[in-house]
């Protein structure tokens, strides 16, 4: 079985796979296709002007088993991508945080009946498919008055491949033990710093613990993304060193936008 892996641009992948009877099946990981938050933030000390079109207008997107977004913030969950898509594709549902179901609701146009929450160690299965949440630290470990999470994680489980999508995250303690058995770890690697973070702006893995994150959870292949977007939360690739990383024993494979990887057969 061949695994395509697309980067729709910052932390947006389509995934589709071959199903048991040879039908390729999709599914999106936080999909920003629109220019929404240009128009919410014009004239601010972060004006969020896209550096890449969006691939595929929201409608464009192959039929989808489901969309996954880990949290709130609108590059991951969009307004203005997701009711389009939604209106559109009327068979594929919403897996999002438990916590944020309000939100998941308000930002899709969806009800009950096609959204899916979770929270941390909790699971789906999709036909031969099965995606498991996992805690993500956006730079904390966030929790609602119920203890839910309202930034998750997403390890794929493929019949030959297991992905890993952190979500917005950068690391924290015990986070390789949820890990283990992953093949491809798609991370974010656009770092942190206190003048985002005391302007609102979380950040994420430096390229560093990224690799150091692969190491402590044996995953063979990282993909870092998160970066080439907004030109204030951005990282440029062709600093990424990746004969550091290759020294031990993570293959980087740095993603093109809107162009897609295959990952043919287990990584391992």
């Amino acid at each position: 079985m061949t695994v395509q892996v697309t980067w729709l641009g910052q932390a947006g992948f389509l995934v589709s796979w071959e199903d048991g009877d040879g039908r390729r099946r999709s599914l999106a990981i936080d999909p920003y296709l629109s220019d929404s938050l240009a128009g919410k933030y014009r004239g601010t000390l972060f004006p969020h002007v896209r550096m890449q079109p969006a691939p595929f207008s929201p409608d464009g997107l192959p039929p989808l088993v489901a969309v996954l977004c880990t949290h709130r913030h609108t590059d991951h969950m969009d307004p203005g991508t997701l009711q389009p898509l939604f209106r559109h594709d009327d068979a594929a549902v919403l897996v999002a945080p438990r916590a944020e179901a309000a939100e998941a609701s308000s930002r899709s146009g969806l009800d009950a009946s096609r959204m899916r929450l979770l929270d941390a160690g909790e699971e789906l299965q999709f036909g031969e498919v099965r995606v498991r949440a996992v805690p993500a630290a956006h730079e904390e470990l966030d929790e609602d008055d119920a203890g839910n999470h309202h930034y998750l994680g997403y390890v794929i489980e493929l019949p030959d491949v297991t992905i890993y999508h952190s979500g917005d995250c950068a690391p924290y303690p015990g986070q390789a033990a949820h890990l283990m058995g992953v093949d491809v770890a798609l991370l974010p690697v656009n770092g942190r710093d206190a003048h985002r973070r005391a302007n609102g702006v979380p950040g994420n893995f430096h390229f560093d613990e990224a690799v150091a994150l692969c190491v402590a959870a044996g995953i063979p292949t990282l993909v870092p993304h998160h970066w080439g977007m907004f030109s204030f939360n951005t990282a440029d690739p062709d600093g990424f060193p990746l004969a550091e990383a290759g020294a031990q024993g993570v293959t980087v494979v740095v993603p093109k936008h809107a162009k897609t990887l295959h990952l043919g057969g287990a990584q391992r």
